[in-house]
């Protein structure tokens, strides 16, 4: 089976860009993408369908109207949305697919898939092919991923990924995986990398070998944290392996370099922040709450990214950064206090 790649620069890149994403920004790069022969084009607010919110980060445009922008250019490509279950809503899903959308992406928590169960029934009911999509892989074992992979299969989806959503994992955590995917599924089995540990195209090889045949990217490395695999160096990998499934190399690298490179606030890498939320295993979403909290107390944000990571939080706890921060404050107080 060939490798299919899909392009998430106009939806994870959407964090990077604090969600001020433009139907200009989406003609020119959707429109590259697809004639640079990427299969796969996800569009749409970093945190899926109707994630637009005070919380997380209001869009500058709607989002439908970035969807139907990218069906409008795309010739080729077809076009992927993504729903997180408790935010986009049935409405939300029936109308991306009124513009253009024909993949539904179901991003949930690996530990609870059973989330996505009516919003993959509904994808097959829209006829959208039907991803179910585990986020925050790294916190569990093979053999539990392999399991709700099965869950997910059972329940309607037409393919699975893993997702290293805080880009904490290394080659032989994906491949280890990955590989117990592959073994417990009849659908394709793909792979999201995030570049934290500075490993994403590794983690990507890690992922092929395993039996991946479906990976993700970003022109650039355009996304959360430290970014993503760059989709330009997937098209390389793809082609000194020898099974570049009809992507356009050159083409690519024009895109990364003259379309999106000037819509770039900056050129996400492993910084010391995005390197610390890799080692505590924690989602991007934590870093401005740890930051303010740290502001507050006069701490440095990397220990409270840690003590996070130590208590395991999970997406939706981004408050408890401030509750940490007062914790470590005044441990601290009491420890100073002590040495006089």
């Amino acid at each position: 089976m060939p490798v299919v790649v899909t392009d998430s620069s106009l939806r994870d890149g959407s964090h990077a860009l604090h969600h001020h994403m433009t139907v200009e920004m989406v003609r020119q790069v959707a429109k590259a993408l697809d004639e640079a022969g990427v299969p796969v084009i996800e569009v749409g607010h970093g945190d899926g369908l109707d994630g637009s919110s005070i919380q997380t980060g209001p869009s500058s445009v709607p989002e439908m109207d970035l969807i139907s922008e990218a069906s409008r250019v795309c010739t080729r490509a077809r076009l992927a949305v993504m729903v997180l279950p408790g935010i986009g809503t049935r409405p939300h899903i029936g109308e991306a697919a009124a513009r253009g959308a024909r993949i539904l992406r179901v991003a949930v928590l690996c530990t609870e898939v059973d989330l996505a169960g009516q919003y993959l029934e509904q994808a097959r009911e829209l006829g959208l092919e039907a991803v179910g999509f585990m986020m925050l892989t790294h916190i569990r074992e093979p053999a539990f991923l392999a399991e709700q992979a099965r869950w997910l299969e059972a329940h309607g989806a037409d393919s699975v990924y893993l997702a290293d959503s805080a880009g904490a994992m290394l080659p032989d955590d994906v491949r280890a995986r990955v590989a117990a995917v592959k073994d417990a599924v009849g659908i394709g089995v793909g792979f999201h990398a995030h570049n934290n540990f500075g490993s994403a195209i590794g983690n990507c090889l890690a992922a092929l070998e395993a039996g991946a045949d479906r990976l993700d990217g970003s022109l650039r490395g355009l996304g959360a944290g430290a970014g993503n695999a760059a989709t330009e160096l997937i098209a390389l990998v793809l082609e000194r392996l020898g099974i570049n499934p009809g992507l356009d190399l050159f083409r690519l690298m024009d895109a990364a370099e003259f379309v999106m490179a000037p819509f770039m606030p900056f050129q996400p890498i492993p910084d010391r922040e995005s390197i610390t939320l890799g080692h505590a295993g924690i989602y991007s979403t934590f870093l401005l709450h740890a930051k303010h909290a740290a502001e507050r107390h006069g701490l440095d944000p990397r220990d409270i990214v840690i003590e996070l990571g130590r208590r395991q939080a999970l997406v939706g706890q981004e408050d408890w950064a401030h509750d940490i921060a007062a914790e470590l404050a005044k441990a601290r107080a009491a420890h100073d206090g002590g040495d006089r």
